[in-house]
This record gives C-alpha cells, structure tokens and sequence, in this order.
C-alpha cells in the first residue's frame, strides 16, 4: 500500500510539473517591454541626451585647472689647467625648481548661445523622454492585439470543434434513422460530406490558432514550444468596457483636445519646434561679439617651503568682434531655419492624422457597438433556429437541407459573434493609445 501511495504521489507532482502555464496579458506586456531590443536601446540613448544637457549646463559654468610641476637640472662642465704639469678638473651644478598654479577662463558673453543651447538639450531630452514612452506605448499595443488575435483564434477553434460534434452526431442520427427507414441514403451521403467539411475546418481552425500562438511566442522570444495557456478576460472585459457608457457619449473634440494634450509623440514634436528656435538663436550669436575671461595664480620656487613666497596674478579679457567669415554664419542661420519650417510641416501633419485616426476609431467604435448588440441577438436567434429545424426534421416536415442551413447560420453567427467582440475591445484599447492614455497599469485593473 505504501509503495503504490508513493507512485501516485510521484505521478501526481509529475503531472503538475508538466502543467500549463497561465500566460496573461500583463506578463505577455512585460516579456515584450524586457526583451524588445529596440526599447531597450532607446532606454540607454536616453543617457546620451542627460549628458548632452549636463554638458550644456557645464558650458555656463568657467573651466578651472590646476597644475604642479617639479624639475630637476644637473650642468656639468670641465676645464684644462696648461703647462708641463697642468692637468683637468671638472664641476657640476645642480638645480631644482617647484611651481604650481591656477588659472580658468570663462565665457562672459556669447551671443546667447551658451543660454540658447541648454534650453535646447532640455527640449531634446524631454523629447526623447516622450518619444521613449510612445515607443513604450507601441510595444504594449503591438503585443496587446497580438494576444487578442490567440484569443480570437482559439475561439473560433472551439466553435469548429462545437460544429464537428454536432455534425459527427447528427450524421449517427441520420444514419440510425436510415436503417430504420425514416430518412433516404441521400441525406446520409449529404450529411457525411458536411461532416467531412466540418474536420476540414476544424483542422485550419488548429492550424491558424498554432501558427498564430508561435508566431506571438517568438515575438515575445519566448520558446515556441513552451505550454502556455492564454487567460480569456473577454466576458469581463466586455462588462467593464460596455459599463463605462457608449462611445456617442463622448464628443469627438473632447477626444482629438486630449489626445492633442497626451499624445507623446505630438508633444515630442512641439519640443523638437522649440528646440529649432533654440537652433536659431545659436546660430545668429554668430552675428555678435563674444567676451570671455581669463585668470590665472602661480608660484614658483626653488624650495618646496618657498613655494607660496613668489607669487603672479593674472586676469585678463577677450573681446571678439566677428567682421566676415565667408557667409558660414548666414549660411547656418538659414539652415536653422529651414529645420523650424521642417519641424512646423511635421507638427502640422501629425495633428492632421491625429484627427483622421482618431475619427476613423470613433466611427469604428461605433459600429463595432451596434454589432456586437446585433451578434448578440443573432446567436440567440440561430440557435433556436437550429432547434426548430432539428425537431421539425425529425418529424419529417422539414428537410436536412434546411437542418444543414440552419447550423450553418448558427455556426456564422457565432464566429461574427466572436470577431466583434475582440474588434470592439481592440479599438477601445486602441482609443486609448491613439489618446496617448495606453498603460500597462490599466491591464491590471480590467
């Protein structure tokens, strides 16, 4: 007894080690953000632009420097001593010296310039900060349709094989009924070739639902053959989605002002406007004179306890006057400016296709309504359908023909059904991230 307890035990933990893996949207969302080799080298370009604006912060800053410097020096020299007992000798001479100093410069003046690009590598890193959210935002849309067309597929899989059970019954009903003599051998060939369609279909069904599980797998880089189970909210997700109101409560120039509010991308841009003008303003500092200043302490001694005895002072300032440099300043201003009419084009058609996207997905929404109450209702009404004819036929006044319409429509109806329902909760989440709203957070709180 105690043997067999323990290889049930064992076959038990065994089947729960081999156990699917339960997959959510949430964790499909931080795969995808933790192995996306795109975001992740946006998240570290992001460094570049923090230290391109500590550098233009330093630039305000004088530069000082510090030196110390030692020597050492050895002069020897010989000399002949002439006549008959003269002979040589021969000296040496050492010396050290010791000094150390001070000294900076610092930019009094330049046209502004200095001022102009620190207020340029602020926008730019505020802009990549944004542009690396949309990218975010991207990512998570990408695998969030991604995961609701697995679900969409494996759904549609269920109905096919729902069908499959029903044909597979029904041809050993109409087989039954044939030996028995109610119904002719027509209506079994005519139900057998349903029946074969029906696996045809089945099987594409399995086939699509694979195809479309591995292809999000390795998007994720995860191993195509792992078990994960995919979790289905859609019952849920419906109720709060719908719960929240329909679409036409909302005005659609409510919806374009707050996306024009949040929409990364959109204030990105803007930021890269500003930045153009900071570019001009450099660029014409060209124009004027620049001053800087200049200052400097040493000492210098024989003695390292005689350091500080000696001392020098200096200070001193530059005034540069630009008079002619070969119109490379009038040619970078023109170039500055043509990149702020570049930037105003960009802005102005990113906002242009705000407005078309975002009415596109307020009339898709709104459609997408109306067909789920329509699916809806149909569902019902084929089923009931499909009984009447199914009763109706085995009482002999009605045909298979119109069995077999009957289960077809309800089979349609369904696969409509399920369709709808994904298309609506993807353009609500699409509504979102076209707003600029799409979070990860939001995933858990449905």
């Amino acid at each position: 007894m105690k043997f067999s307890g323990i290889i049930v035990f064992l076959i038990f933990m065994f089947s729960a080690s081999h156990a699917q893996s339960i997959l959510t949207l949430e964790d499909a969302v931080n795969i995808a953000l933790q192995k996306n080799t795109v975001f992740l080298q946006s998240q570290e370009n992001l460094k570049s632009f923090e230290a391109s604006n500590k550098s233009a912060f330093g630039a305000l800053l004088p530069a000082v420097g510090a030196d110390f410097s030692w020597n050492w020096n050895r002069n020897q020299s010989s000399a002949t001593t002439p006549g008959l007992f003269g002979g040589s000798s021969s000296s040496s001479l050492d010396s050290r010296s010791y000094s150390a100093g001070i000294g900076g410069s610092w930019t009094l003046f330049d046209g502004l310039a200095s001022y102009a690009n620190l207020d340029r590598s602020e926008s730019n890193l505020e802009a990549a900060r944004l542009n690396f959210q949309k990218l975010k935002q991207d990512i998570m849309y990408q695998t969030l349709a991604a995961y609701y067309d697995v679900l969409t597929a494996k759904k549609l899989l269920a109905v096919k094989e729902d069908d499959l059970k029903w044909n597979r019954k029904n041809f050993e009903i109409i087989q039954e009924r044939n030996r028995l003599g109610s119904v002719t051998i027509a209506d079994v060939y005519a139900q057998q070739v349903k029946l074969g369609n029906a696996e045809l279909e089945a099987i594409r069904a399995q086939n699509n639902y694979e195809t479309l599980k591995s292809n999000f797998f390795y998007s994720l880089g995860i191993d195509v053959f792992e078990n994960y189970e995919f979790e289905d909210k859609t019952e849920q997700l419906l109720s709060l989605e719908l719960g929240e109101g329909s679409i036409g409560s909302l005005k659609l120039e409510d919806i374009i002002n707050q996306a024009l509010r949040t929409r990364q991308d959109y204030q990105s841009t803007k930021l890269s406007l500003l930045s153009a003008d900071e570019s001009i303003t450099i660029a014409k500092s060209g124009y004027l004179p620049s001053l800087r200043n200049t200052f400097s302490f040493g000492t210098q001694s024989d003695r390292p306890g005689d350091l500080f005895k000696n001392k020098s002072y200096s200070v001193g300032l530059t005034l540069d006057i630009p008079i002619f440099s070969g119109w490379s300043t009038d040619q970078q201003v023109q170039l500055a400016q043509i990149d702020k009419t570049v930037k105003e084009l960009e802005l102005r058609d990113l906002e242009r296709e705000i407005k078309r996207d975002l009415l596109k997905n307020y009339l898709d929404l709104q459609a997408s309504e109306k067909r789920l109450e329509v699916g809806k209702s149909n569902v019902l009404a084929a089923s009931e359908n499909r009984k009447i004819e199914e009763e109706k036929y085995l009482l002999g006044a009605t045909t298979l023909l119109n069995v077999l319409i009957a289960n077809s429509e309800y089979t349609n109806a369904q696969t409509s059904y399920i369709t709808a329902q994904f298309d609506y909760l993807k353009l609500k989440e699409q509504l979102d991230y076209q707003i600029g709203l799409l979070d990860s957070s939001n995933f858990g709180k449905k």
